[in-house]
């Protein structure tokens, strides 16, 4: 195929620097504080006397939370704007991380993870109409890509902040750390332009669309592309369940296993932009198919690691996969995205999303429960195998049909 993303006119003048401290400066700030906050969850539920089984459901309730805003984030960003929509997000979150830390009580501590949740919710969905309307489509998908490292490179840089400030000051002084973040990103976000806001009134003196109304008219969307990315989100998600469980399995420790998977999360910050590039001027194909194809060519190597250093491997295989394809759910779901109702169909390609974040953790636990750790990894790079037709057929007809759509707008 030619190039997916040709410059425009506008394209031509158009500089991402030019938007990148409202487009990412949040996001980054934000981000900080979720990485410091997600390693210490199970340790935080612990030190207030739940136990193992407990402590994990608690650091489950974040995806939950996610996946249960994710249709009413779009109904309100499509009513207040991405603008207030990440100011609001920023300060429900810096109150649930406060709550985070002064609480006692376990069920509290289930309760402010779940509104951390639901506030990240709202900011993603935000954050992507907002770099919809900011950035030409031939810049879409390198804007969007570094959108999703800006976000990697807030979650690498949150651990080293918390582990000092465990350090110095002790476990809950991290959610405090969390919330001045948060509460930072939301002051940020005035700063931001308020791009839709002329759509926003259009749309609400025609009478805003239901976000049941939006997803019916685009079902046959949601159930091909939307389906593509269940599985493209669920392949990410394989790697957090599997391999920590795999490396305990070969006699790996807990703290080099760490540090394997700090060494893919750089490898994922280093390849964001060289993905974006590609799906700008080749596709969204080229990058879609080796985020799901190498998740699944790594499960059939795995069995065959004993180390460390083969371990490390193939971690990088998947951080390389996932790396290009940083921003991929984004940028597809922005090519889609109609005029009218973005923001409540961004809400349902969200949902799509998190149903593979929470569904990949949930499917290697079920295979482990029936077969041993070896076996389930065949199964599921076998499942992975047919994730990647599927996601491979559906996104090159997304990339021939753009590719239609921008000839037309050339003549």
């Amino acid at each position: 195929m030619g190039r997916v993303g040709s410059t425009t006119s506008r394209g031509e003048q158009f500089r991402l620097r030019d938007v990148a401290v409202a487009a990412y400066g949040p996001t980054i700030v934000n981000s900080i504080g979720q990485g410091a906050m997600l390693p210490i969850l199970a340790l935080r539920a612990r030190e207030l006397g739940a136990d193992v089984s407990v402590a994990a459901l608690v650091v489950g309730l974040l995806g939950l939370g996610t996946l249960l805003a994710s249709l009413p984030s779009g109904a309100l960003v499509a009513r207040v704007g991405e603008r207030r929509a990440l100011f609001f997000a920023g300060l429900l979150e810096c109150v649930a991380l406060v709550a985070a830390a002064a609480t006692s009580s376990v069920l509290a501590l289930g309760a402010a993870v779940m509104l951390t949740g639901g506030a990240w919710s709202v900011f993603m969905i935000a954050r992507q109409g907002f770099i919809i309307d900011a950035v030409p489509p031939a810049f879409r998908a390198r804007a969007l890509s570094t959108l999703g490292g800006s976000h990697r490179v807030g979650t690498f840089v949150g651990p080293l902040l918390g582990a000092g400030v465990i350090h110095v000051a002790g476990l809950r002084w991290v959610f405090v750390m969390a919330a001045v973040f948060s509460l930072t990103a939301a002051l940020f976000a005035l700063m931001m332009p308020d791009l839709s806001a002329d759509a926003r009134a259009e749309h609400g003196r025609a009478g805003h669309a239901s976000v049941l109304s939006v997803l019916l008219a685009h079902r046959s969307t949601l159930l091909t592309l939307g389906v593509a990315v269940v599985v493209i989100s669920a392949s990410r998600s394989v790697r957090t369940g599997l391999l920590p469980l795999w490396a305990e399995h070969i006699g790996i420790s807990a703290s080099t296993t760490s540090l394997i998977f700090a060494l893919a999360a750089a490898i994922d910050i280093a390849f964001f932009y060289p993905g974006g590039w590609l799906m700008d001027h080749r596709g969204r194909a080229i990058v879609a198919v080796p985020v799901v194809a190498a998740v699944s060519v790594a499960c059939f190597l795995l069995p065959f690691t004993s180390g460390a250093v083969g371990l490390a491997g193939v971690m990088v295989l998947i951080a390389v996969g996932n790396g290009l394809g940083s921003g991929i759910v984004m940028t597809i779901g922005a090519d889609t995205a109609p005029t009218v109702g973005r923001a409540q169909y961004l809400g349902g390609w969200r949902l799509c999303g998190d149903i593979g974040n929470s569904g990949g953790p949930l499917l290697v636990a079920a295979v482990a429960m029936v077969a041993p750790l070896a076996a389930a990894c065949v199964v599921i790079g076998v499942l992975g195998l047919l994730g990647t037709g599927w996601v491979g057929y559906w996104t090159r007809r997304l990339d021939r049909r753009l590719g239609q759509a921008l000839a037309v707008n050339r003549r």
